[in-house]
């Protein structure tokens, strides 16, 4: 069953054993002065979780994306910016990465992207009084582990809720269109999915797909029947 909260409001904590929960957008926290630990609603949604990744979050309708420290975003290079870039995340202002935040990146050995690229980066400073910085690296194997430039592709963008559900590796959608279809996604939880496979009318099928489940609440057997109305011959 589904709970509602509201700003103020107290929300339980679930037991994470061996690993820190990770608290999402809407939700804060607030130490208690005996020591105790106390999350607290900021917005009012409905309260969203992911077991697996250990995640506690309030699901809204809102549409502009709030970075939150830790999140993976897709990104588009808007401006070259000293020795980083500045970076389009869907938010209210630009996110700066810097050119060194690439693994194995140096002074004289760091990637040179252009206006225009997608990058996948996880958000490493989140604060409202200061512009978003990012990351494309892991933050405890200082790997790229995925994060980069992602080239070719193709950009498509649903709600945030849709985003956070996709993450989920019990919800159909992903699993669907894998069965379906040879492509790569990668997925922002600022409400952009990076898709690219053998050729755009195959894209422009699983971008529609999507569309249909964020737009029109399809289901598994909806976006299945969806298929034999797709010309992909």
């Amino acid at each position: 069953m589904s709970t509602f909260v509201l700003p103020g409001d107290p929300v339980p904590i679930p037991p994470t054993p061996g690993k820190p929960l990770k608290l999402g957008p809407g939700l804060l926290h607030v130490p208690n002065d005996d020591g105790s630990d106390v999350v607290i609603a900021t917005k009012a949604g409905v309260l969203g979780t992911n077991k697996k990744r250990k995640e506690l979050w309030v699901e809204s309708n809102a549409t502009r994306y709030v970075p939150a420290p830790q999140e993976s975003v897709v990104g588009i290079i808007t401006n070259r910016s000293g020795e980083g870039y500045r970076v389009d995340i869907a938010g209210a202002h630009t996110a700066y990465l810097d050119s060194l935040s690439f693994e194995g990146a140096s002074k004289r050995n760091k990637p040179n992207l252009k206006v225009g690229a997608i990058v996948y980066a996880r958000v490493s400073l989140a604060h409202k009084d200061m512009e978003p910085e990012l990351e494309c690296f892991d933050a405890n194997t200082r790997k790229a582990d995925g994060f980069g430039e992602l080239k070719g592709g193709f950009i498509t963008q649903c709600s945030l809720r849709l985003c956070r559900r996709l993450f989920d590796p019990s919800y159909f959608l992903i699993p669907t269109l894998g069965a379906k279809f040879q492509m790569e996604i990668v997925l922002g939880l600022n409400g952009r999915i990076w898709i690219k496979s053998a050729d755009p009318k195959t894209t422009v099928a699983i971008a529609r797909c999507i569309d249909a489940v964020d737009t029109l609440s399809y289901g598994k057997e909806e976006v299945e029947s969806l298929f034999n109305t797709m010309d992909l011959a």
